[in-house]
């Protein structure tokens, strides 16, 4: 008779979980599969805190199954192997991103988009093949597929490389797919936060000419001197939105809120595209002839596979492409949701998992 899932989770491991609604963020003892053939075992040191966290841990999306334990940032190190890894050995700096699993047979995984197969299992929140919640890198310690799991460059700090799993795949992809990633091309970056910082700095990764257009004029500086853009546009000012008009072979909108399309598309050169990534709570009022008129494009992108997630690690490795971040302890992170939710962060918290983890949960027993 097969072990039950119950049976097989026995690694013992502590997480931060939200047990409700207000997403309030406390530790509790979990456990972890133990590892099987073609598993790898992780220690987890450093965990990205993803704005669909926050949505998550507060319902928001009207799926959550408490108590959920978020993160699907994930950097660490090696500790096991199942017997028929061949990818990792104990040691290794590997990562995690929003995928613990999929069917693995089907189309979409056959051609290495396993982020596009119906059995997909998100890394936290989703019930797993053997029937168990699925937790995120919130947490000590995960279990993963080997083919879920991607190697860090040497060159890549694990800190700084960890929202790379999330917002780097997240841009790096439809970039790639959607032909925006040509040298000499004009890329528009629309809003400047956790996604839209790393879509700048892969914009010049790609050799390409980069304007972040966004409602702030307060970012105007740190995008141009800071991340390198090489022009800002005030989405609010009317004559910018002017003088850009039709100068922009594509756009990558990282925005979740609800805004006026038309001016924005109307920044595209004729046969531009606007690729959308954010993700607005409403939907959304496209006029016809925006798109119709010239023929441009409005598309969407959801995260990427697992090979184009490990190309997106080396090419950044090669061009030090990392996420700009703050660290923070264990203790902070009920405070670092309340600043993610008012924006105030430039531009990714990463949980110091390894050094505060056991400490936090130690003086909460």
């Amino acid at each position: 008779m097969a072990p039950t899932a119950a049976e097989q989770h026995t690694r013992k491991a502590v997480g931060l979980a939200a047990r409700d609604a207000s997403g309030h963020l406390t530790p509790l003892a979990i456990t972890r599969r133990s590892t099987g053939d073609d598993d790898v075992v992780i220690k987890i040191l450093y965990c990205g805190i993803c704005h669909s966290d926050l949505h998550s841990i507060k319902n928001e999306w009207k799926n959550a199954k408490y108590p959920m334990i978020p993160g699907h940032e994930i950097a660490g190190e090696v500790t096991e192997v199942g017997k028929n890894v061949t990818k990792f050995k104990t040691g290794d700096r590997v990562g995690v991103g929003c995928m613990v699993n999929s069917c693995q047979s089907c189309e979409s995984c056959n051609k290495g988009f396993e982020n596009h197969c119906p059995g997909i299992i998100p890394t936290y929140n989703t019930v797993d093949v053997d029937g168990t919640i699925t937790y995120g890198g919130y947490s000590g310690m995960v279990v993963v597929h080997e083919r879920f799991v991607v190697r860090f460059p040497d060159t890549i700090p694990l800190d700084k490389g960890a929202p790379l799993l999330c917002a780097g795949i997240t841009v790096y992809s439809p970039m790639k797919y959607h032909g925006l990633n040509v040298p000499g091309m004009h890329l528009g970056v629309l809003g400047l936060g956790g996604l839209g910082h790393v879509a700048v700095k892969f914009g010049k990764a790609f050799g390409m000419k980069v304007t972040v257009i966004s409602s702030s004029p307060g970012k105007k500086q740190e995008a141009l001197e800071r991340l390198g853009a090489d022009a800002f546009v005030v989405s609010k000012d009317a004559e910018e939105m002017k003088a850009a008009m039709s100068t922009m072979d594509g756009i990558i909108n990282t925005v979740s809120a609800n805004i006026p399309m038309a001016p924005l598309l109307g920044l595209l050169k004729p046969n531009g595209k606007m690729i959308m990534v954010g993700l607005p709570e409403k939907p959304m009022e496209i006029p016809p002839f925006a798109l119709v008129a010239t023929n441009k494009t409005l598309a969407g992108s959801c995260i990427g596979g697992m090979r184009d997630t490990q190309e997106m690690l080396d090419l950044a490795a090669k061009h030090d492409v990392t996420a700009d971040i703050e660290v923070i302890d264990v203790e902070y992170v009920n405070t670092a949701m309340e600043r993610l939710a008012k924006a105030d962060v430039r531009y990714r918290f990463v949980i110091d998992i390894g050094n505060t983890l056991d400490k936090a949960a130690a003086a909460a027993e």
